[in-house]
């Protein structure tokens, strides 16, 4: 009897807020969507690759609909106009991100440039960020030490000449390397910075794994305090492992510059890195310094913004190539022409290879880092397409329907990288063009895309050049997707590279 009556009266809840929502609907017209089920909405529905779900529902409801999920509503944008509202139009009220558990983890408390509140903090955030980090000639001055660490990776895979390699552990491991070398340079001792940077490795791994669960506190926040699927416990563990190896890193570079200094010598402006900058900033308006939870924010938001989006985004383009080889032909003809077989890839060499541009382009259409990208959240109740956006819902632009839209691509699902050569040779990744938007657009595009297509393009134009690479007999490359923190393969890409370049010198 008891359960019965706890079951009438959830279904008496239940179809009290489904008649409060129509008369609510009917006063502010939110736009159209399924329902879902009492208490999770259309969580149990979504299945494994979410955006793929989500663009099946566009085709049913429109270019913007509504979908509850636990106690959340999320609206769904896909296509060029509602876009632009968004993100030009309104793009102040929907500057801000609703983080996720995992996120907050992550980021310190959300200190980081992603989930800073839209406000003074975060424009001095990302300026520091974008235009002072990332500046040209800061990432000129960091060229060497992202030089280094590809040379080092070129010799482990000529090493393994003639044998299956996995593309996706050389892309991480490379990027990973470059990475660190950037964030602090010659702090280290040799011994002991190869233990930690191989510690940070695991770690950024195990981070990127954890925080690509869905996480049903996120859906329903009542349950948050159980954390159930132990995910805030375990992103915790891991924030806490990264943060532990920062604290090293940053306290040996401050031992090292006290020493400097009490001795007067000057220190060596020729072994520059992020690390350095972030500790010698100071703010031209308040002349404050950053505090050590920033900076370490700063150097969470490089490991994602630069670790999980260029490594997926190089095993993505070497799958479509190795599913394509006349198009490999192509572009290892063009590295022939620019680079020439007796020289390595050099990063200035990138602005001459149109192709390649081409390649990675439609590499990105087809396989955008983050297929909805990351949410953005109203401060206020507003209208968008005619329909009503309440404040605090968690509003996704779909790229990945936006790029395969027949509307707007001709062959949408096609791997045709001529379409970006051209009159469309100049669509790039900087969000203008709202029909291309494979890292968002507005104020709260991509803060690490001018690193990130810098170590992309690197990273592809050297191996390409230097290797050949061919598919296991036994294996059959795909394009099978695996929807997380980013749009994974979901099977591993093996590759037998072997040398491309008839001086052996240039792989040692």
């Amino acid at each position: 009897m008891a359960i019965h009556t706890v079951l009438i009266a959830v279904l008496a809840i239940y179809l009290l807020l489904l008649f409060s929502k129509k008369l609510s609907s009917a006063k502010v017209k939110l736009p159209p969507g399924p329902y879902g089920v009492p208490l999770v909405g259309y969580l149990p529905f979504l299945g494994r690759n979410i955006h793929r779900t989500f663009m099946e529902l566009a085709n049913i409801y429109g270019p913007i609909y509504k979908l509850p999920i636990g106690q959340k509503l999320f609206v769904l944008i896909s296509s060029p106009a509602l876009a632009k509202e968004v993100v030009r139009d309104q793009d102040i009220t929907f500057a801000n991100r609703n983080p996720t558990i995992a996120a907050l983890a992550f980021s310190f408390g959300g200190k980081d440039i992603a989930f800073t509140p839209y406000g003074p903090d975060w424009r001095m955030l990302r300026r520091i960020f974008v235009q002072e980090m990332q500046s040209k000639g800061n990432l000129d001055a960091f060229y060497p030490l992202r030089r280094n660490e590809v040379k080092k990776s070129v010799r482990d895979v000529y090493g393994s000449s003639g044998t299956p390699v996995d593309v996706g552990l050389l892309a991480f491991v490379s990027v990973i390397n470059m990475i660190t070398s950037m964030f602090w340079g010659g702090t280290l001792q040799a011994d002991n910075g190869a233990a930690i940077n191989a510690q940070f490795r695991d770690a950024v791994s195990e981070l990127l794994v954890i925080w690509g669960k869905p996480n049903i506190s996120d859906f329903i926040p009542f349950l948050a305090r159980f954390d159930i699927q132990g995910v805030e416990r375990d992103m915790k563990r891991a924030s806490r492992w990264i943060e532990q190896i920062f604290d090293v890193v940053i306290d040996q570079r401050i031992q090292t510059n006290n020493f400097l200094k009490r001795r007067g010598t000057k220190k060596d402006n020729t072994n520059k890195d992020f690390l350095g900058f972030l500790l010698e900033f100071k703010d031209d308006d308040t002349g404050k310094s950053l505090s050590r939870p920033q900076m370490k924010a700063f150097l969470a938001d490089i490991v994602i913004g630069g670790t999980g989006t260029t490594s997926t985004a190089f095993v993505w383009t070497m799958a479509e190539l190795m599913l394509h080889p006349e198009v490999m032909e192509k572009v290892q003809d063009e590295l022939l022409e620019v680079v020439g077989a007796g020289n390595v890839v050099e990063e200035y060499h990138s602005y001459k290879l149109p192709y390649l541009q081409a390649v990675v382009k439609e590499t990105l259409r087809l396989h955008p880092p983050a297929p909805v990208l990351l949410p953005r959240c109203p401060v206020e109740t507003c209208t968008v397409g005619g329909y009503t956006i309440p404040k605090g819902a968690k509003v996704f632009l779909n790229a990945w329907a936006i790029q395969r839209d027949s509307q707007l691509w001709e062959n949408p699902n096609n791997f045709e990288p001529e379409r970006f050569l051209g009159d469309a040779k100049n669509l790039d990744f900087s969000g203008k063009e709202f029909h291309y938007i494979p890292f968002g657009s507005g104020r709260r595009i991509c803060a690490g895309l001018r690193l990130g297509e810098r170590m992309l393009m690197y990273t592809l134009s050297t191996f390409l050049h230097m290797f050949h690479w061919e598919v296991p007999d036994d294996q059959i490359p795909d394009t099978e997707e695996k929807f997380g923190i980013v749009l994974e393969k979901s099977t591993p890409l093996i590759g037998i590279p072997t040398p491309r370049l008839n001086n052996l010198k240039l792989y040692e």
